[in-house]
C-alpha cells in the first residue's frame, strides 16, 4: 500500500489537500492516480482528509511553480485565489522557492504573487488575479431570483447584490440550482453580496463543484470588481466572507484587480492510497 504525502492547508477557512509535486516519489505516484477520483475520496469530510478539495503543485517550464485544482467533486477549476496564497506560502516556507515575488502558472494563466514575510515567514500575499472580464447585468432567467453580474476571473461567476446577507439556508436552496442552470455552459460560481458601505461588503460564496465555502478569492475579486463597476463602492474593497476578509484593489477597466489576504499551514500528513 503507497503513502501519499499531503499538506493541509487553508486561506479563510477555504482549505485544500495539497501534493507537493516537486517531490520525485510523490510526483511518480501522482502519475499513476486517477486525480479525479482521487480527489473525490480525499476531500470527504466524514471518510477522507476533508477539504473544498485538492491541489497540486508542481514544477513548470515558464513559472516558478504550477498549479492545478480539483474541486470536491472531481472537476478541475481554472483558477482558486485563496489556493495560490497557501502554494506561495507553501513554496517560500519549504525553500522550494525563495522568492518574496514569484509567478505560478494556471489553467487561467500565470499569476503573479508578492509575499509579505517575517522571520522567515509567510504573512500576507498580495496576488495579481488578472484583469476581470464583465458582463453587463444579465436579465432575471426562469428561477433566478434576480437579475445579476457576470464576472469571468479566468473562473466564471455570477454576483448577486442584495439589501440584506443571505442565511445559510436561503445560500443552499439558491446556490446549486444557480451554479448548474442551463444558462452557463460551464456551470458557475455564485456570489450573493451586500453592501455595507462604500469600502465593505458581505460576501455568501456556493463554489461550483465545491458547494459553500468559508471564502474565495476569485470571488471576492468578482464581487468586488461588479461592485466597483456599478458603483456602489471605491476602489479598494474590503470583502467580508465567513472565514475572514481580503482586500481587493481596481485601477479600472483593463487594469488587472489584486487581492490580499493570508495562508495557513494547518497539518502534514500521510494519505494511504
Amino acid at each position: 500500500m503507497a503513502n501519499l504525502p499531503f499538506i493541509k492547508m487553508h486561506g479563510l477557512g477555504n482549505d485544500y489537500v495539497y501534493i507537493d509535486c516537486f517531490d520525485e516519489d510523490t510526483a511518480a505516484l501522482i502519475a499513476h492516480a486517477d486525480i479525479p477520483a482521487l480527489a473525490r475520496r480525499i476531500s470527504d469530510r466524514h471518510t477522507g482528509v476533508g477539504s473544498d478539495g485538492l491541489v497540486l503543485m508542481l514544477p513548470d517550464n515558464e513559472a516558478d511553480a504550477r498549479m492545478r485544482i480539483f474541486n470536491a467533486d472531481g472537476s478541475e477549476a481554472q483558477m482558486c485565489g485563496n489556493a495560490i496564497r497557501c502554494v506561495g506560502k507553501y513554496l517560500y516556507e519549504s525553500y522550494l522557492c525563495r522568492k518574496k515575488q514569484m509567478t505560478i502558472a494556471t489553467q487561467a494563466g500565470i499569476r503573479e504573487l508578492a509575499l509579505q514575510v517575517t522571520d522567515g515567514l509567510v504573512k500576507n500575499v498580495k496576488v495579481n488575479m488578472g484583469i476581470p472580464v464583465i458582463t453587463a447585468e444579465a436579465p432575471i432567467l426562469d428561477t433566478l431570483p434576480q437579475t445579476f453580474t457576470q464576472v469571468n476571473m479566468g473562473n466564471p461567476h455570477a454576483v448577486f447584490f442584495s439589501e440584506y446577507e443571505l442565511s445559510s439556508e436561503q445560500l443552499h436552496r439558491l446556490g446549486r440550482p444557480i451554479a448548474t442552470h442551463p444558462h452557463f455552459s460551464e456551470g458557475t460560481n455564485v456570489e450573493f453580496a451586500c453592501v455595507r458601505n462604500r469600502s465593505e461588503i458581505d460576501l455568501r460564496v456556493w463554489e461550483r463543484g465545491s458547494g459553500e465555502t468559508q471564502a474565495c478569492g476569485t470571488g471576492a475579486c468578482a464581487a468586488a470588481a461588479a461592485a466597483i463597476r456599478l458603483g456602489y463602492t471605491g476602489r479598494d474593497v474590503t470583502v467580508h466572507l465567513p472565514g475572514g476578509e481580503l482586500r481587493i484593489q481596481w485601477a479600472g477597466d483593463n487594469e488587472p484587480i489584486f487581492m490580499n489576504g493570508t495562508a495557513t499551514i494547518v497539518y502534514r500528513g500521510e494519505y494511504y492510497l
